[in-house]
């Protein structure tokens, strides 16, 4: 039988080395760098900001044991603890599911120590033990003996006489026995029997917290009659504290009103047809393809003007949104998607402005399925979160959409661990958000506030709550992109996450940070999903349906080519289930401009249309093909030439061409103090058809994808904390440890009359580490060194020699475990091991 550990360290040490990867796995923190040997990392596992990320980990059950440990003595039996937990009364389910409670936190070097001597880490106790200033969520006060802390003897022997305590000779005494008396059950309800009701009140009012209260200088009989016999002790000048130990004999030991050592259940499951969900997931996939490419049409030519302190204008916001047919918040979704997946970027000119990139030339090329997918797989991964934008930063200052300070480093966290609960469920099953918030909030209670604040009891997420509002974010936002389908997982949106089996078994989320998988990982589950996508997609049309009424009508979606092109000869009208397209002679003159001709219009037309070509956009077309072109627009200041001078002379007499400030140069040309674009819309907006020419005389072809910004990338992923760590570099970081754990207690051999203090290098002259390394070389012993490298800094090792030559030694080093060459002037000192 081992000796019971009397420090972290010494407990560290006896675990085995499966026991320490649980540890590093679940605190990442720890390996960077990796600790030298145990004793580094036990001292690390105890620092404030490590035990902080560690307990803001913890599911709320854990938190709970946690919580209950920082209130009972400390070392604490776990009977002792037991008893908090589940009161009196033993509450079956929390006394089944404490020993899991118990070993997790153990696991995680939270918790040490035999069961009949289990401790608390001490920051955790700091963090988590109730104070004036510091409530806890167990409502509990201070004990006894912290609360007389500084009382007067004299004061404490009236107490215990009062309370029918025989005297005592110190204080000391006095306290322990008040203490006693508070936690005997029997002796503690006979003095109750005795209490004024009012008394009963004050007490009940005090016992869930918070356990502080406030009194005049003239306590009334009731609360006097609790004063004198301790039942409340002062807390300041004025205030008063109901002690730990009365207040569990209150509670019948329970440290908690509510212990939860099950999750929520997600609940009430709504049953649905999984093919009815995969075909509205689709729909919606359709509809967010549809969005993003109106997106890129609407900034084809150029974006908005990128802010001074970077993002998007609320006034370009709302132009956006009305362009999208959508809400500010939503527009904003849709920008963040399309950056995201490095669609949209600023141009990085002078005059700074938002485009499409030319990584969107290739997407719009790609099927619908695959343009899914990366839009998907940079949702998942990315730290952006639209649904900040409007509210305010440190600074009081409003968000920007596309903006800085956007990024939230829990999200891709909890955007896979809400898909993850959601694919639990039987196919096609939904449950309401809420159900999802409660859960996520059970198994991260202390996400939204600092460890000690009131949240592990509290049955519904707070407002605050980062975690919960990303959530219900996610949740939107999968439906909008048709991951999820009438709230229920899809099953492209189960492969899309790796749930592609059947259901996972509902388990909490506390061992340790969620493994986000790499972009080539996510990358690939996406184009897994959208090959099982793509049948459930809209096949693309190739025709439209002609009215008289000069409109177009698309059954459907239409393929890109006749897509695109018919978004140059006309305006869309309504968009759903069919697209409803308008011919008007700004329409066509926009595709003659572009350099179609009238009867190429004519003919793509009628190859398209299913029915018949109606007369009155014939006439349209002809009509604007034959003003088209007649005035030309050229640079010099501006001029207009036509060959027409009576049409010149028309629009000198028009009124409305006085902005313009023309006058004639010639019977053909008119000259103009305005800009050739300004002269243009002019003209148009008088109702002529005027066509922009080159110095050479020729017209002026514009097309819609004529702006693209230079090559972006993606915005990066803003981690939060150390990432999940590859099995490779656990395994290699418990070696290390082990290894110069090994060098730093191994018994060594004194190399003189007083051997070297612990923890300082040895000292030995050259010649005798010569002669000593010479001498293991040829005993193949392992020996201890001192080495200083060349930044100067020290350290311990066990080395096994294999040659001494040159000035260098050449050795297997445990502590790296490889084979490496000393130089032997760098060695301070050897010392042969202690025999065994």
């Amino acid at each position: 039988m081992t000796d019971t550990p009397r420090t972290l360290a010494e407990e560290l040490r006896t675990r085995t080395d499966s026991g320490l990867v649980d540890l590093l796995r679940a605190r990442p923190d720890l390996l960077s760098p990796v600790p030298g040997d145990v004793t580094q990392l036990a001292t690390r596992a105890g620092t404030r900001a490590s035990v902080v990320r560690a307990v803001e980990r913890l599911d709320r059950f854990a938190l709970q044991t946690a919580e209950a440990l920082a209130v009972a003595p400390d070392p604490c039996p776990y009977a002792v603890l037991a008893g908090l937990m589940a009161g009196d009364a033993g509450d079956a389910g929390v006394l089944a599911a404490l020993p899991d409670a118990v070993a997790g936190l153990r696991a995680q070097a939270l918790v040490w120590g035999s069961d009949d001597r289990l401790r608390l880490v001490r920051t955790a106790r700091e963090l988590l033990t109730p104070s004036a200033t510091h409530p806890s969520p167990t409502g509990l006060g201070p004990s006894v003996a912290e609360a007389t802390s500084g009382m007067s003897p004299g004061r404490l022997q009236e107490i215990i006489a009062a309370a029918g305590l025989p005297a005592t000779h110190d204080p000391v005494t006095a306290v322990s026995a008040l203490a006693a008396l508070f936690t005997d059950r029997v002796r503690m309800a006979a003095l109750l029997d005795t209490a004024p009701a009012e008394s009963v009140t004050v007490l009940d009012k005090l016992l869930w917290g918070p356990p502080y209260g406030g009194v005049t200088d003239r306590p009334a009989p009731h609360l006097q009659w609790l004063l004198d016999r301790g039942l409340l002790l002062p807390a300041g000048a004025r205030n008063v504290v109901l002690p730990r130990e009365a207040a569990l004999h209150l509670r019948a030991g329970r440290a908690h009103r509510e212990p939860e050592p099950v999750p929520p259940a997600l609940a009430p499951v709504t049953e649905r047809d999984p093919l009815a969900v995969d075909g509205a997931a689709a729909g919606q996939a359709f509809t967010a393809l549809a969005t993003v490419e109106e997106l890129l049409k609407e900034w084809d030519l150029g974006g908005p003007a990128v802010l001074r302190a970077g993002g998007l204008s609320v006034r370009d916001l709302k132009r956006t949104a009305a362009a999208l047919d959508t809400t500010e918040q939503l527009a904003a979704f849709w920008l963040e998607l399309a950056y995201a997946a490095g669609l949209v970027a600023s141009d990085g000119e002078a005059d700074e402005r938002y485009a499409a990139t030319p990584a969107a030339e290739e997407w719009l090329q790609l099927p619908d399925e695959l343009r899914w997918a990366e839009l998907v797989a940079g949702w998942l991964a990315a730290t952006r979160t639209p649904g900040v934008v409007g509210s305010a930063d440190a600074k009081g200052r409003a968000l920007a959409a596309l903006g800085p300070h956007l990024d939230r480093s829990p999200a891709p966290e909890v955007r896979r661990r809400a898909l993850t609960l959601l694919a639990s469920l039987p196919p096609g099953a939904a449950v309401p958000a809420g159900a999802v918030l409660d859960r996520l909030h059970w198994e991260r209670p202390l996400r939204a506030a600092a460890p000690g604040a009131p949240a592990s009891g509290t049955a519904a997420p707070p407002a605050s709550d980062l975690r919960s509002r990303i959530a219900q974010w996610t949740l939107a936002e999968a439906e909008l992109l048709g991951v999820t389908g009438r709230g229920a997982l899809a099953t492209h949106g189960r492969v899309l996450i790796g749930a592609e089996t059947s259901p996972q078994p509902d388990e909490p989320d506390s061992a340790g940070p969620t493994a986000v998988p790499s972009a080539a990982e996510t990358g690939a589950a996406a184009a897994r999903a959208a090959a099982l996508l793509a049948p459930h997609l809209p096949e693309p049309l190739d025709h439209v349906l002609l009215q008289a009424d000069l409109t177009a009508v698309a059954p459907g979606p239409l393929r890109r080519p006749l897509a695109e092109a018919l978004g140059v000869l006309a305006d869309v009208e309504s968009k759903g289930g069919a697209t409803v397209y308008r011919f008007t002679p700004g329409s066509v003159r926009r595709a003659l401009d572009a350099g179609r001709s009238a009867a190429e219009l004519q003919d793509f037309l009628a190859t398209h249309s299913r029915t018949p070509v109606p007369q009155p956009l014939a006439y349209l077309i002809d009509d604007v093909a034959r003003r088209h072109g007649q005035l030309r627009i050229g640079a010099a200041g501006a001029y207009v030439r036509c060959d027409d001078d009576a049409l010149l002379s028309e629009i000198l007499a028009d009124r409305r061409a006085a902005p313009l400030r023309l006058r004639r140069l010639a019977p053909t040309v008119l000259a103009a103090q305005t800009a050739p674009d300004q002269l243009l819309e002019g003209l148009r907006a008088m109702g002529y058809a005027p066509a922009a020419e080159s110095a050479e005389g020729d017209v002026l072809i514009t097309r819609p994808d004529s702006y693209r910004t230079p090559p972006r990338t993606a915005p990066a992923p803003v981690p939060e904390g150390p990432p999940a760590p590859d099995p490779a570099l656990v395994g290699g970081a418990v070696r290390a440890i082990r290894a110069g754990d090994l060098a730093a207690t191994a018994e060594r051999k004194p190399v003189a009359a007083t051997a070297p203090a612990p923890g300082a290098l040895p000292r030995t002259t050259s010649a005798e580490t010569l002669a000593t390394m010479q001498a293991a070389v040829l005993t193949q012993a392992a020996v201890w060194i001192g080495y200083v490298n060349a930044d100067g800094a020290a350290s311990q090792r066990v080395i096994a020699p294999v040659r001494v030559e040159g000035g260098f030694v050449t050795a297997y080093d445990h502590t790296s475990d490889e084979v490496r060459t000393y130089p032997l002037h760098r060695i301070t000192g050897v010392a042969e091991l202690a025999e065994g």
